[in-house]
């Protein structure tokens, strides 16, 4: 049987989740990094004849999960899968505030959501491609990006820090990777405005400390909100088509 390999962080639940549930079918091995195991994920998987794992690990650790990741990969036969994807999902929202405001307990967090957001997807990475470099699969590295690291936004700086970081590391990688005889495609992609735990958490905040916050406010009355699902439908489809590795930074809205 043809058998295809998904390592995806941030899948227990959101967008991640969502990803992971599209994936679950016969013939798909899942490797699913995140912080808390879903239980109902793993029932979806027996049901549907899909392999599954999920790791719980904190990625502000990347460089022990990254080593953990390579160690596995290693273990696998060469000629196992007929293709292999990493997708970089996992994100962590900082404190939504002006950085002059920020109170100092906070700043602690600002650094973890760069270690997430940003260090452990090229940790991570790192680790697929190097232990991936002699497999005859098609390889591909899927980082799930934003708007917002392509447009500044007041009280998001370490987000829009961490997505804009990512884009630019997937057009250097891009370039690395189109000198290989077998380089693996990548990009790093917006997958839309989705209604998720972050935008109501948008919506939620003063506008005094927010500017943006009656844009968000709007988006969810007006209905411009795409579900989870229906955003994990895009950027799958995107992932399998031609068109992907393309261009290092594009946009599922196009």
């Amino acid at each position: 049987m043809t058998t295809s390999l998904f390592i995806i962080t941030g899948a227990s639940r959101g967008m991640g989740l969502a990803i992971a549930t599209r994936l679950l079918r016969p013939g798909h091995t899942l490797l699913c990094i995140s912080r808390q195991v879903n239980a109902g994920l793993d029932q979806q998987a027996l049901q549907k004849g899909a392999v599954l794992m999920q790791w719980t690990e904190d990625l502000a650790n990347g460089a022990a999960v990254s080593a953990r990741l390579a160690q596995w990969l290693k273990d696998q036969p060469a000629a196992a899968f007929s293709e292999a994807s990493l997708i970089n999902n996992a994100g962590v929202i900082p404190r939504i505030a002006a950085l002059a405001d920020m109170p100092e307990e906070s700043l602690a967090g600002l650094a973890q959501a760069l270690r997430v957001g940003l260090e452990a997807p090229l940790q991570l990475t790192s680790a697929f491609l190097n232990a991936t470099g002699h497999w005859p699969a098609c390889r591909k590295v899927l980082n799930i990006s934003s708007g917002l690291g392509r447009r500044a936004m007041a009280a998001q700086a370490t987000y829009c820090a961490a997505k804009a970081g990512m884009d630019h590391f997937t057009r250097c990688l891009a370039l690395e990777e189109a000198r290989k005889t077998h380089g693996a495609k990548v990009c790093s992609l917006a997958p839309g405005v989705i209604d998720t735990d972050m935008q109501q958490q948008l919506r939620s905040l003063e506008s005094t400390s927010f500017p943006d916050q009656v844009n968000f406010v709007q988006l969810k009355a007006t209905g411009a909100l795409t579900s989870p699902d229906a955003a994990a439908a895009r950027v799958l489809a995107f992932l399998a088509s031609p068109r992907f590795g393309q261009d290092a930074v594009a946009d599922v809205r196009g």
